[in-house]
């Protein structure tokens, strides 16, 4: 078959003005309940799409580790690819989607450090792999092999021992800001459900809808 061929149609629900929460963050945590109650892989998995002062695009799969009315939330490495480009351009685009259920949430907004003590709180929680990886990596730096990093790996375990592992100072997290979020219902004949929300001035929202 053909990559032209390849298509399928949709036609699990429907997305309507009249059905949907006022707030755009109260309609987000129930599409992503009900991804979870469907047992979507990775529900929490998101493209986010960074770029240059000068506008050369980046996407890379990262995982949200919280929400709320402040908006979207991953950890990582500041000194890597997304994080210099968010310092030198704050502003992101977030995509999840959510394959068994036929939908996608597109998120665009500003993007700024999470507190200090968030991320101390969050990185207590990883695994003690995870929080000693994060000291060995220097994200998105050429190295030579995977033989430097397990060696930088285990100078890291050695000077930890089996103490506790502290939050690096290159580390910890972002926060997009919405200033429009859409929900995408995938419908029969490309037809598809669009609803934006897009950010009034003050803290409203108003919500459109969009053709397919």
């Amino acid at each position: 078959m053909s990559l032209a061929d390849l298509r399928r149609d949709y036609a699990r629900a429907r997305l309507d003005e009249a059905d949907v929460s006022h707030d755009p963050m109260v309609e987000f945590a129930r599409w992503f309940a009900e991804a979870q109650e469907a047992q979507v892989a990775d529900a929490n998995a998101m493209t986010l799409a960074t770029a240059t002062a000068d506008g050369q695009p980046s996407a890379r799969i990262v995982l949200l580790k919280a929400f709320d009315e402040r908006g979207f939330v991953f950890f990582t490495d500041y000194r890597s690819r997304k994080g210099a480009e968010l310092e030198a351009n704050p502003r992101a685009a977030l995509v999840f989607y959510w394959h068994e259920l036929e939908r996608q949430v597109r998120i665009t907004g500003g993007v700024a450090l999470t507190s200090r003590e968030d991320s101390e709180r969050y990185f207590a929680s990883r695994p003690i792999g995870s929080r000693l990886g994060a000291w060995a990596s220097h994200q998105s730096r050429v190295i030579p092999g995977r033989a430097a990093l397990e060696s930088d790996l285990r100078e890291v375990e050695a000077r930890f021992g089996d103490g506790e592992v502290p939050l690096p100072p290159h580390w910890g997290g972002y926060r997009v800001v919405p200033d429009a979020i859409e929900f995408w219902q995938g419908r029969e004949s490309r037809l598809h459900d669009r609803i934006r929300y897009v950010r009034e001035s003050g803290s409203g929202w108003r919500v459109q809808r969009l053709s397919p």
